[in-house]
């Protein structure tokens, strides 16, 4: 069983060893926004939610719980749960999207510099969403439950402690903690000892992939487990999705079109971006390394042309087919229209708060299926524009795995091959987090030597879009423009 720890859901797949889907659910919940950039959450909210959606897949699954042989979680990163001595949270949860901690995070900034963070850690700014930012802030503004904190933990750390009693934690989670040093695979001690903290405060660090122990009799008791499940440490929900989506070589991307988009490409080793642009993360993998070049807004955008502009009475998949429908009869490039999809500014390669979304090229001709077109031709642009920064660095791309809820486009797919000139391949599985988490529990259990023999097993690919020769030309023009675009704007931002 795979187990995605969502922002705002919890899923949950059974999976056989072959990759076919026997059973999934999921269990959404809401966060709460207590002040002006606070986003927390009761952490008992997300084991009720974990209890729920096991309790869903229970009901549709007819055979025997004891035949679910593990399980692992792919996880949120960045979620701080601090818990007492009894593992009993001391204050709700601090989620990842909170940016409370912008004195601290200066703090940070002023006593190490954002080149040596890089350095250690992968992450290419010191923003309020890493855990050490969190933490130093509780030490300067909740020193009471500072002191009273036993173990400060992450949400799959939490999960796996509520299920094991023991305190366990992974790499590929740990990476955009700040309290994690990527090239020695442990903690960062000059770190936790500027906010205040020492490793015994900290879960133990385990590989991914890792069998923990049998679930204990109270929380057999409280999910409806078997005590013939094992419990493995998973990932971070990026770093599932890669395997998950069969990429656990070099030479291929994954590429996921949720509301954001996110890249991921594996390396052998610490790939550092010189003008750090670029998060390198540490992998589930073992021994590997993951580039996570990401995009604030991408499908979010075309949501929102659909909620603003479109009138048409459909759920919502039936709208975006609507919207690919009309935008496929618009030549490629849009007859001149181009679009920066910035609507809450740009992160990679541009890293620019302040980008806002632009439409430009307008003309009498010009009508709604032109706008439908040109996002989607915006968010493949800003693909390109990645897989440019990724060979700067020398990291070659041969293939792009597409996943989220985009992939379900054939039309957009067709565009990102077009533009990018490179095989777009989509997965059967769509659930690829839940996936990948599922593919560790797997190798934990030694049915798999590796993920690469997992990913030949269990992935099983769906669709191949080969890029049009035709349709070089006029995106390479298009592509330029929209370069040329931005740069020209980014003074005005």
């Amino acid at each position: 069983m795979g187990i995605d720890a969502g922002t705002t859901a919890f899923k949950a797949v059974l999976f056989d060893k072959y990759g076919k889907e026997i059973a999934g659910a999921s269990c959404e919940y809401d966060l709460e926004y207590p002040l002006p950039g606070c986003v927390e959450i009761e952490a008992e909210k997300y084991w009720e939610a974990f209890k729920k959606v096991l309790q869903i897949v229970f009901s549709k699954y007819n055979g025997n719980r004891e035949d679910i042989k593990a399980l692992s979680i792919a996880s949120q990163g960045e979620t701080l749960i601090c818990v007492d001595h009894n593992g009993n949270p001391l204050r709700k949860a601090i989620v990842w999207l909170d940016n409370r901690a912008g004195k601290e995070t200066e703090k940070i900034k002023a006593g190490f510099g954002t080149e040596r963070v890089f350095k250690i850690t992968g992450q290419p700014d010191i923003v309020p969403t890493w855990p050490a930012a969190k933490i130093l802030w509780m030490r300067e503004n909740e020193l009471h439950i500072f002191n009273k904190t036993f173990k400060f933990l992450l949400l799959e750390d939490y999960l796996l402690y509520r299920l094991t009693n023991k305190y366990i934690s992974e790499g590929s989670l740990l990476s955009s903690s700040l309290l994690f040093d990527i090239n020695t695979g442990d903690w960062w001690m000059d770190m936790l000892n500027y906010i205040g903290i020492d490793p015994g405060q900290l879960p133990e660090i385990k590989s991914s992939g890792q069998i923990i122990s049998e679930i204990t009799d109270h929380a057999l008791k409280e999910t409806g487990l078997s005590k013939d499940t094992l419990v493995v440490t998973g990932a971070l929900d990026q770093a599932a999705s890669t395997i998950g989506a069969g990429n656990v070589g070099t030479g291929i991307i994954t590429e996921s079109t949720g509301s954001t988009l996110a890249i991921c490409v594996n390396t052998v080793k610490p790939v550092l971006d010189p003008h750090q642009r670029i998060p390198c993360h540490f992998h589930a993998i073992r021994g590997e390394y993951f580039l996570l070049p990401w995009c604030q807004t991408a499908g979010m955008v075309y949501k929102w042309f659909r909620n603003e502009f479109h009138n048409e009475k459909a759920d919502d998949a039936g709208l975006f087919n609507l919207m690919d429908q009309e935008a496929s009869v618009i030549p490629p490039g849009s007859e001149g229209l181009i679009m920066l999809p910035h609507l809450a500014g740009a992160f990679t390669p541009e890293s620019n708060p302040r980008a806002r979304g632009v439409f430009f090229g307008i003309s009498l001709k010009t009508g709604r299926a032109h706008f439908n077109r040109s996002i989607l031709e915006a968010v493949a642009f800003m693909l390109k524009r990645n897989l440019g920064l990724l060979k700067e660095l020398k990291v070659g791309v041969f293939e792009i795995r597409s996943i989220g809820g985009g992939a379900k486009s054939a039309l957009w797919n067709q565009i990102k091959a077009d533009v990018c000139q490179t095989p777009v391949v989509t997965v059967e599985i769509s659930e690829t987090a839940c996936l990948g988490a599922a593919m560790l529990a797997g190798c934990a259990l030694n049915i798999f030597s590796n993920t690469q023999e997992a990913s030949e097993k269990m992935i099983h690919l769906s669709k191949r879009f080969e890029p049009d020769k035709l349709n070089k030309n006029v995106y390479s023009t298009a592509y330029k423009k929209y370069v040329n675009l931005y740069e020209t704007l980014e003074p005005l931002y």
